[in-house]
């Protein structure tokens, strides 16, 4: 297997794009990667997507999106991992260049969600969950968080408040970049008194669907010629895992598994270990799965994943930053698009091009992208040389 560098990123802001097709956004963020790669053609396209068959009325993403960019006659495919679409199209594109079979492939995650009604959209999220067991029973995902955040704080005795610095540092961090859906700080004072949405999860608990897209380019790494200002940036460790759809099918409902499982992997891969990594953009699609993602990948004990919150360990300055650009919860979640801009972010960070929130001496950057509550995730870690 060949070694595969990151060439080129791209990326839109998350908003309420009424003006712009999905196409359009998808088109916006791969052209942007290729600009920045300095590439004009590109042998592969890998499409991140959740819900365009329902949301957009329109699939076969590959071939619609391959020829709105110029990249008519290129392999095209879209793929489809419920929330961790995005980061499965990169992986997709990174065994494609990894095995030879490209030498130059385009990852890209989009999600148009705002031009429907949101009761669709939250039955659509819903359809990640086990149908039979969950969604059928009238279960949304924010209800199934609060049934783990619940469970959670009567098993490790914290409270409500105690998961505010998760939202405080993300909201602090998105203010600093231009992307970003919400780009303003928030108070404790203004998480304590968001409207609730299911106890115990308020409305700052929860990150916020949008549109948006965000492309990576993949190359072989010898074939990057060192200078031009930019870092090279290698991708040192790449994995994925599954868990059973249902949360009561788990062993642990308080434990992601295949958080675990992937993360230890991509280590192994990386030749590291949790405290080799400098900044970690975790999956904080909800509060309490921040918390657990921390768990899960060996930066805190097990029940403490707020505790580093309430240290300050997670902002930029501490021991391991997350949603250094904001993560979902300020950015956003255009769920298909939400684990390439994950990637976007992290090289942003190794390049020293995070103005604002910038993470001192960034070299190791890990990337978790979770599908479903905890049944699809896939982990990246990327190396600056």
């Amino acid at each position: 297997m060949r070694e595969v560098a990151v060439l080129g990123i791209g990326q839109t802001k998350v908003d309420e794009h009424w003006d712009r097709s999905l196409r359009e956004l998808a088109g916006d963020a791969v052209l942007a990667a290729m600009y920045d790669a300095g590439i004009t053609v590109a042998e592969g396209l890998f499409v991140g997507n959740m819900m365009s068959g329902s949301a957009n009325h329109q699939q076969h993403l590959g071939a619609y999106i391959a020829d709105w960019v110029g990249l008519r006659y290129a392999e095209a495919l879209h793929v489809e991992a419920a929330c961790s679409s995005g980061s499965a199209a990169f992986r997709a594109a990174l065994m494609a260049v990894a095995s030879g079979a490209l030498d130059v492939a385009i990852a890209v995650g989009v999600e148009k969600m705002t031009d429907s009604p949101g009761a669709e959209i939250t039955a659509e999220l819903a359809t990640a969950a086990d149908y039979d067991w969950e969604a059928s029973q009238g279960l949304s995902f924010v209800a199934l968080n609060a049934l783990i955040m619940r469970r959670y704080m009567h098993e490790y005795g914290w409270e409500r408040d105690h998961f505010a610095p998760f939202s405080i540092n993300a909201h602090a961090n998105g203010a600093h970049n231009p992307y970003a859906r919400f780009q303003a700080p928030i108070s404790e004072a203004a998480y304590r008194n968001a409207p609730m949405v299911a106890e115990p999860i308020n409305l700052m608990d929860a990150s916020a669907i949008g549109d948006g897209a965000a492309a990576v380019v993949l190359v072989p790494a010898e074939k990057i010629r060192s200078g031009g200002g930019k870092k090279i940036i290698r991708v040192a460790g790449s994995a994925a895992a599954t868990d059973s759809i249902a949360i009561h099918h788990r062993r642990d409902a308080l434990w992601l598994s295949a958080a675990e499982r992937s993360a230890k992997q991509a280590y192994a891969q990386a030749g590291i270990g949790p405290e080799d990594v400098d900044l970690f953009e975790a999956h904080d699609a909800f509060t309490i799965m921040a918390a657990l993602s921390l768990e899960a990948c060996g930066f805190a004990e097990r029940g403490q994943g707020p505790r580093l919150a309430l240290e300050g360990q997670i902002r930029p300055d501490g021991r391991i930053p997350i949603a250094t650009r904001g993560g979902l919860k300020a950015r956003g979640h255009p769920v298909g698009a939400t684990g390439v801009y994950q990637i976007v972010e992290v090289v942003q960070q190794l390049r020293g091009e995070a103005a604002g929130t910038q993470v001192d001496g960034a070299r190791i950057g890990m990337a978790q992208n979770i599908g479903g509550s905890g049944s699809n995730i896939i982990t990246h870690i990327l190396r600056a040389d």
